[in-house]
């Protein structure tokens, strides 16, 4: 077993494994690490624990140390001069009329890389763009390319629930997320009803995911045929997935009836998987399949 402590260097970023040493080191508290970024700032997210050697990607690195309240000032004085890089950036992408939009600019803790995060529809030769900048504020200059999601996650948002985007609150990763769960938990498919704020496929449709992929597995399908317990038989019409009741047109002697009917006392085969075409002919299908991009 190997003791970590997980720390998280920006809100909701990823969590990463230290070697917390002998300090007496409790959840919130701030520590300096060193990274492949090179020495940073966290906040300790989970506290110390024990885990299985083999979760843990060796070499494990150490807390160097405690943060100090001169560490604490340093962080601040960074962010006040991320503002300012982030306006020259904007200032030297325009001048050199680049096609890219600047989402945020972020010093290292130690201010021996500054980094730009930007977001474009294609290719960018930003080569002369980081010259300029690296005239202006003396340090290693990164320029790095991220997808709308990140951008979201970076700017944050209200989302339609009403609630800050979940990118933003509590998740750390992005979750592979597919038109198949819209249907399965029978949304619609109109693409701005189920696209988030980023112009992809909402994070939320895989919160339900499993429980929907269970329930509609002990339900048939609408049009299927189904046997009651007293051997009436009908076509479904309608199905109600929480409740887990079937709306049925029971075939009598001379007439038909629509009847409810919880799913356990109806027989009926399985139903069979359903997704959308691989091949997007329809512009709804192409439009649907690009918000899983």
């Amino acid at each position: 077993m190997t003791t970590i402590i997980g720390v998280r260097f920006r809100n909701m970023g990823k969590i990463y494994y230290f070697d917390p040493k002998d300090y007496d080191i409790s959840r919130g508290d701030h520590v300096i690490v060193e990274t492949t970024r090179g020495v940073e700032y966290g906040t300790v997210v989970l506290e110390p624990k024990e885990v299985p050697d083999e979760k843990v990607v060796q070499p494990l690195k150490q807390v160097i140390r405690m943060a100090t309240v001169e560490d604490d000032d340093r962080v601040t004085g960074n962010r006040e001069r991320e503002r300012e890089a982030y306006k020259v950036c904007q200032e030297k992408i325009k001048k050199r009329g680049l096609e890219m939009k600047l989402v945020e600019a972020e010093y290292t803790f130690d201010n021996s890389k500054l980094l730009f995060y930007f977001t474009a529809d294609g290719r960018v030769d930003f080569r002369e763009l980081v010259k300029d900048l690296a005239a202006v504020f003396r340090t290693r200059i990164e320029l790095r390319q991220i997808g709308v999601r990140d951008e979201t996650k970076i700017l944050g948002g209200i989302g339609i629930c009403g609630r800050e985007l979940c990118c933003k609150s509590y998740l750390t990763d992005f979750i592979p997320v597919s038109i198949k769960m819209a249907k399965e938990q029978n949304l619609s498919l109109n693409p701005t009803k189920i696209s988030g704020s980023c112009g992809r496929l909402m994070c939320c449709l895989k919160n339900e995911q499993d429980t929907y992929e269970y329930l509609n597995s002990r339900l048939p399908g609408i049009g299927d045929k189904v046997t009651t317990r007293d051997g009436l038989t009908g076509e479904v019409q309608s199905v109600n997935v929480l409740r887990q009741q079937v709306r049925v047109l029971i075939d009598l002697d001379d007439s038909k009836e629509l009847r409810d009917y919880p799913t356990e006392e109806l027989t009926f085969k399985p139903r069979k998987k359903k997704g959308l075409k691989k091949n997007a002919n329809t512009a709804e299908e192409k439009e649907l399949a690009a918000l899983e991009e």
